[in-house]
Protein backbone atom coordinates (compact mmCIF):
# COMPACT_ATOMS: atom_id res chain seq x y z
CA UNK A 1 0.00 0.00 0.00
CA UNK A 2 2.18 2.72 -1.49
CA UNK A 3 -0.55 5.26 -1.86
CA UNK A 4 -0.29 7.32 2.12
CA UNK A 5 -3.72 8.73 1.46
CA UNK A 6 -5.35 5.57 0.90
CA UNK A 7 -3.72 4.69 4.33
CA UNK A 8 -4.49 7.25 6.12
CA UNK A 9 -7.91 6.89 5.14
CA UNK A 10 -7.68 3.11 6.00
CA UNK A 11 -6.59 4.32 9.27
CA UNK A 12 -9.16 6.89 10.05
CA UNK A 13 -11.52 4.19 9.30
CA UNK A 14 -10.37 1.47 11.47
CA UNK A 15 -9.79 3.81 14.32
CA UNK A 16 -14.06 5.03 13.56
CA UNK A 17 -14.54 1.19 14.08
CA UNK A 18 -12.86 0.33 17.08
CA UNK A 19 -13.62 3.50 18.63
CA UNK A 20 -17.21 4.06 17.74
CA UNK A 21 -16.89 7.29 16.41
CA UNK A 22 -14.94 9.93 14.45
CA UNK A 23 -11.26 9.64 16.03
CA UNK A 24 -10.34 13.41 15.19
CA UNK A 25 -7.31 14.39 13.74
CA UNK A 26 -4.36 11.64 13.02
CA UNK A 27 -0.93 12.35 12.53
CA UNK A 28 1.47 10.27 10.58
CA UNK A 29 4.43 8.84 12.92
CA UNK A 30 7.64 7.74 11.92
CA UNK A 31 8.00 4.01 11.06
CA UNK A 32 10.54 2.08 8.82
CA UNK A 33 8.00 -1.01 8.55
CA UNK A 34 4.08 -0.09 8.78
CA UNK A 35 1.84 2.97 8.13
CA UNK A 36 1.73 4.32 11.82
CA UNK A 37 -1.65 6.92 12.47
CA UNK A 38 -1.95 8.51 16.09
CA UNK A 39 -4.78 10.21 17.18
CA UNK A 40 -6.10 11.56 20.99
CA UNK A 41 -6.78 7.98 22.23
CA UNK A 42 -5.85 6.00 19.44
CA UNK A 43 -2.87 4.33 17.26
CA UNK A 44 -3.07 2.52 14.43
CA UNK A 45 -0.63 0.15 12.55
CA UNK A 46 -1.13 -1.04 9.12
CA UNK A 47 0.61 -2.99 6.38
CA UNK A 48 0.00 -4.81 3.18
CA UNK A 49 -1.69 -7.85 4.40
CA UNK A 50 0.73 -10.13 2.20
CA UNK A 51 4.09 -7.97 4.16
CA UNK A 52 5.44 -9.40 6.63
CA UNK A 53 3.72 -11.08 9.05
CA UNK A 54 5.93 -9.35 12.22
CA UNK A 55 2.95 -7.48 13.26
CA UNK A 56 1.05 -10.84 13.67
CA UNK A 57 3.96 -11.46 16.15
CA UNK A 58 3.49 -8.49 18.27
CA UNK A 59 -0.27 -8.52 18.29
CA UNK A 60 -0.71 -12.42 19.75
CA UNK A 61 1.92 -11.36 22.63
CA UNK A 62 0.56 -7.66 23.47
CA UNK A 63 -2.68 -9.06 25.93
CA UNK A 64 0.20 -11.39 27.96
CA UNK A 65 2.84 -9.35 27.98
CA UNK A 66 3.35 -8.47 32.02
CA UNK A 67 0.77 -5.48 32.71
CA UNK A 68 1.97 -1.58 32.18
CA UNK A 69 4.80 -2.48 30.10
CA UNK A 70 3.06 -1.87 26.74
CA UNK A 71 0.50 -0.37 25.28
CA UNK A 72 -2.96 -1.69 25.70
CA UNK A 73 -4.08 -3.58 22.86
CA UNK A 74 -7.65 -2.39 21.12
CA UNK A 75 -8.03 -4.52 18.48
CA UNK A 76 -6.38 -6.22 15.21
CA UNK A 77 -7.23 -8.31 12.43
CA UNK A 78 -7.72 -7.52 8.23
CA UNK A 79 -9.21 -4.61 6.76
CA UNK A 80 -10.74 -4.80 3.43
CA UNK A 81 -9.52 -1.59 1.10
CA UNK A 82 -10.50 -1.91 -2.47
CA UNK A 83 -10.04 -4.97 -4.22
CA UNK A 84 -7.59 -5.90 -1.12
CA UNK A 85 -6.41 -6.20 2.53
CA UNK A 86 -4.26 -4.59 4.89
CA UNK A 87 -3.28 -6.11 8.15
CA UNK A 88 -3.99 -3.43 11.25
CA UNK A 89 -3.54 -3.42 15.16
CA UNK A 90 -4.98 -0.95 17.28
CA UNK A 91 -3.69 0.05 20.48
CA UNK A 92 -4.66 3.17 23.36
CA UNK A 93 -2.69 5.79 23.16
CA UNK A 94 0.12 6.26 25.90
CA UNK A 95 0.35 10.19 26.86
CA UNK A 96 4.45 10.61 26.09
CA UNK A 97 7.04 11.62 24.41
CA UNK A 98 9.72 9.67 22.13
CA UNK A 99 13.32 10.10 23.27
CA UNK A 100 14.21 9.60 19.85
CA UNK A 101 17.80 7.32 18.60
CA UNK A 102 21.04 8.67 19.64
CA UNK A 103 18.79 11.06 22.43
CA UNK A 104 18.89 13.98 20.94
CA UNK A 105 18.95 17.30 23.09
CA UNK A 106 18.55 14.51 26.30
CA UNK A 107 20.95 16.21 29.49
CA UNK A 108 23.23 13.71 31.20
CA UNK A 109 20.67 13.07 34.48
CA UNK A 110 17.43 12.59 32.21
CA UNK A 111 19.37 10.19 30.50
CA UNK A 112 20.75 8.11 33.40
CA UNK A 113 17.20 8.40 34.62
CA UNK A 114 15.43 7.23 31.83
CA UNK A 115 18.19 3.95 31.61
CA UNK A 116 17.63 3.46 35.22
CA UNK A 117 13.25 2.94 34.54
CA UNK A 118 14.22 0.97 31.22
CA UNK A 119 16.50 -1.57 33.08
CA UNK A 120 13.69 -1.92 35.47
CA UNK A 121 10.74 -2.67 32.34
CA UNK A 122 13.27 -4.95 30.75
CA UNK A 123 13.87 -6.66 33.83
CA UNK A 124 10.45 -7.05 34.43
CA UNK A 125 9.87 -9.00 30.74
CA UNK A 126 12.99 -10.58 31.65
CA UNK A 127 11.43 -12.44 34.38
CA UNK A 128 8.17 -12.99 32.64
CA UNK A 129 7.01 -16.68 32.55
CA UNK A 130 4.86 -16.77 29.04
CA UNK A 131 2.12 -18.97 29.08
CA UNK A 132 2.42 -21.76 26.23
CA UNK A 133 0.95 -19.71 23.53
CA UNK A 134 3.08 -16.55 23.94
CA UNK A 135 5.84 -19.15 24.43
CA UNK A 136 5.37 -20.75 20.90
CA UNK A 137 4.95 -17.07 19.31
CA UNK A 138 8.56 -16.61 20.86
CA UNK A 139 9.84 -19.49 20.12
CA UNK A 140 8.89 -18.99 15.94
CA UNK A 141 12.02 -19.16 13.77
CA UNK A 142 12.75 -15.10 13.28
CA UNK A 143 15.88 -13.82 11.27
CA UNK A 144 16.48 -11.69 13.73
CA UNK A 145 19.59 -10.70 12.63
CA UNK A 146 21.68 -11.48 16.29
CA UNK A 147 24.32 -12.91 17.43
CA UNK A 148 23.34 -16.32 17.56
CA UNK A 149 26.71 -18.72 17.39
CA UNK A 150 30.70 -17.62 16.22
CA UNK A 151 30.17 -19.85 13.17
CA UNK A 152 27.10 -17.84 12.12
CA UNK A 153 28.37 -14.85 12.04
CA UNK A 154 31.74 -16.25 10.25
CA UNK A 155 29.38 -17.48 7.39
CA UNK A 156 27.64 -14.49 7.26
CA UNK A 157 30.89 -12.89 6.50
CA UNK A 158 31.38 -14.95 4.15
CA UNK A 159 28.34 -14.20 2.44
CA UNK A 160 29.14 -10.86 2.28
CA UNK A 161 32.07 -11.31 0.70
CA UNK A 162 30.55 -13.51 -1.96
CA UNK A 163 28.21 -10.88 -2.47
CA UNK A 164 30.98 -7.83 -3.02
CA UNK A 165 31.71 -8.35 -5.95
CA UNK A 166 32.83 -4.34 -6.42
CA UNK A 167 34.00 -3.79 -3.46
CA UNK A 168 31.52 -1.91 -1.20
CA UNK A 169 33.04 -3.01 1.93
CA UNK A 170 36.17 -2.06 2.63
CA UNK A 171 38.27 -5.24 3.23
CA UNK A 172 39.91 -3.63 6.14
CA UNK A 173 36.53 -3.33 8.18
CA UNK A 174 35.48 -6.91 7.10
CA UNK A 175 38.39 -7.81 8.50
CA UNK A 176 37.91 -6.16 11.70
CA UNK A 177 34.36 -7.67 11.94
CA UNK A 178 36.34 -10.78 11.38
CA UNK A 179 38.34 -10.33 14.63
CA UNK A 180 35.43 -9.47 16.62
CA UNK A 181 34.18 -12.63 15.43
CA UNK A 182 36.89 -14.76 16.64
CA UNK A 183 36.29 -12.80 19.81
CA UNK A 184 32.62 -14.01 20.34
CA UNK A 185 31.50 -17.18 22.63
CA UNK A 186 32.10 -20.15 21.53
CA UNK A 187 29.10 -21.57 22.92
CA UNK A 188 27.45 -19.15 21.49
CA UNK A 189 24.04 -17.38 22.49
CA UNK A 190 21.35 -18.88 24.44
CA UNK A 191 17.39 -18.65 24.09
CA UNK A 192 16.42 -18.51 28.13
CA UNK A 193 14.29 -14.98 28.49
CA UNK A 194 11.85 -13.21 26.50
CA UNK A 195 13.59 -10.19 25.19
CA UNK A 196 11.94 -7.48 22.98
CA UNK A 197 15.19 -7.42 20.59
CA UNK A 198 14.48 -3.72 19.16
CA UNK A 199 14.48 -1.44 22.28
CA UNK A 200 16.32 1.36 20.85
CA UNK A 201 14.66 4.86 22.20
CA UNK A 202 12.45 5.14 19.40
CA UNK A 203 10.68 2.44 21.05
CA UNK A 204 10.55 4.05 24.28
CA UNK A 205 7.55 6.52 25.67
CA UNK A 206 8.62 8.98 28.19
CA UNK A 207 6.07 11.46 30.57
CA UNK A 208 7.62 13.53 32.97
CA UNK A 209 10.54 12.32 35.01
CA UNK A 210 10.04 8.32 34.26
CA UNK A 211 9.92 6.08 31.31
CA UNK A 212 6.03 5.14 30.19
CA UNK A 213 5.81 1.96 27.94
CA UNK A 214 7.90 0.21 25.80
CA UNK A 215 6.59 -0.01 22.10
CA UNK A 216 6.92 -2.18 19.16
CA UNK A 217 7.09 -6.06 19.85
CA UNK A 218 7.59 -7.59 16.77
CA UNK A 219 10.99 -8.85 17.41
CA UNK A 220 10.23 -10.40 20.05
CA UNK A 221 11.49 -13.63 21.14
CA UNK A 222 13.82 -15.54 23.31
CA UNK A 223 17.44 -14.91 23.83
CA UNK A 224 19.78 -13.55 26.46
CA UNK A 225 19.29 -10.13 28.24
CA UNK A 226 22.37 -9.00 26.78
CA UNK A 227 20.14 -8.76 23.35
CA UNK A 228 18.51 -5.80 24.93
CA UNK A 229 21.04 -4.57 26.79
CA UNK A 230 22.75 -4.12 23.56
CA UNK A 231 20.29 -1.46 22.29
CA UNK A 232 19.30 0.42 25.25
CA UNK A 233 23.11 1.03 25.47
CA UNK A 234 24.62 1.64 21.55
CA UNK A 235 21.60 3.92 20.71
CA UNK A 236 22.00 6.59 23.55
CA UNK A 237 24.20 8.57 21.88
CA UNK A 238 26.65 10.71 24.04
CA UNK A 239 25.86 9.19 26.53
CA UNK A 240 26.35 5.00 25.59
CA UNK A 241 29.30 5.21 29.00
CA UNK A 242 26.96 6.31 31.21
CA UNK A 243 23.70 4.02 29.98
CA UNK A 244 26.68 1.34 30.10
CA UNK A 245 27.60 2.31 33.59
CA UNK A 246 23.80 2.21 34.53
CA UNK A 247 23.27 -1.51 33.07
CA UNK A 248 26.07 -2.68 34.59
CA UNK A 249 25.34 -1.28 38.15
CA UNK A 250 21.59 -2.61 38.54
CA UNK A 251 22.49 -6.05 36.35
CA UNK A 252 25.71 -6.81 38.37
CA UNK A 253 27.69 -7.14 34.95
CA UNK A 254 31.44 -6.92 34.64
CA UNK A 255 31.51 -3.36 32.42
CA UNK A 256 33.95 -5.02 30.00
CA UNK A 257 31.65 -7.83 29.87
CA UNK A 258 28.86 -6.54 28.69
CA UNK A 259 31.04 -4.23 26.52
CA UNK A 260 32.40 -7.50 24.75
CA UNK A 261 28.42 -9.22 24.94
CA UNK A 262 27.63 -5.78 22.79
CA UNK A 263 30.59 -5.62 20.53
CA UNK A 264 29.54 -9.26 19.18
CA UNK A 265 26.11 -8.23 19.01
CA UNK A 266 26.20 -5.12 16.82
CA UNK A 267 29.04 -6.84 14.88
CA UNK A 268 26.15 -9.55 13.88
CA UNK A 269 23.53 -7.10 13.01
CA UNK A 270 25.78 -5.01 10.91
CA UNK A 271 26.88 -8.08 9.20
CA UNK A 272 23.30 -8.87 8.56
CA UNK A 273 22.00 -5.84 7.33
CA UNK A 274 25.50 -5.54 4.84
CA UNK A 275 24.48 -8.93 3.35
CA UNK A 276 20.68 -7.84 2.83
CA UNK A 277 22.10 -4.43 1.34
CA UNK A 278 24.33 -5.74 -1.05
CA UNK A 279 21.54 -8.62 -2.27
CA UNK A 280 18.81 -5.64 -3.01
CA UNK A 281 19.91 -3.60 -5.86
CA UNK A 282 17.17 -1.25 -4.72
CA UNK A 283 18.15 -0.38 -1.73
CA UNK A 284 22.30 -1.07 -1.80
CA UNK A 285 23.38 2.40 -1.87
CA UNK A 286 21.24 3.86 1.05
CA UNK A 287 21.94 0.75 3.57
CA UNK A 288 25.10 0.31 2.31
CA UNK A 289 26.04 4.16 3.07
CA UNK A 290 24.47 4.00 6.80
CA UNK A 291 25.66 0.62 7.87
CA UNK A 292 29.63 1.30 6.66
CA UNK A 293 29.37 4.54 8.58
CA UNK A 294 28.43 2.07 11.28
CA UNK A 295 30.82 -0.10 10.55
CA UNK A 296 33.64 1.93 10.58
CA UNK A 297 32.63 3.49 14.47
CA UNK A 298 32.80 -0.38 15.41
CA UNK A 299 35.96 -0.94 13.67
CA UNK A 300 37.98 2.14 13.58
CA UNK A 301 36.23 4.07 16.53
CA UNK A 302 35.90 1.15 18.39
CA UNK A 303 32.88 2.19 19.57
CA UNK A 304 32.90 -0.74 22.55
CA UNK A 305 36.52 0.24 23.86
CA UNK A 306 36.50 1.91 27.07
CA UNK A 307 39.74 3.78 25.67
CA UNK A 308 38.15 4.71 21.63
CA UNK A 309 38.85 8.35 20.63
CA UNK A 310 37.07 10.93 21.97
Amino acid sequence: MTDLLQAHGAARAIAASVLGRDPGPMATAQSSSHHVYVGDEIVVKIIEADGHTRLDRETALAPHLPSGLTARLLDAGLHRLGTRHVRYACYARVPGAVLGMGLPGVDAATARSSAEEAVRQLDRLHAWLPGSDSERVLSEPLDHGGFTTRTALFAELERIAALDRHGTVPRPLLAGLAAIARRAPTGGARAVVPVHADCHWGNWLVRGAGVAVLVDFEWARFGEPADDWFFLIRFSGPHLDAVLDVVASATGAVPEDLRAECEVREAAHLASDLRIALGQPDTRRRLSTERLRALDDLVTGRTWHASRPS
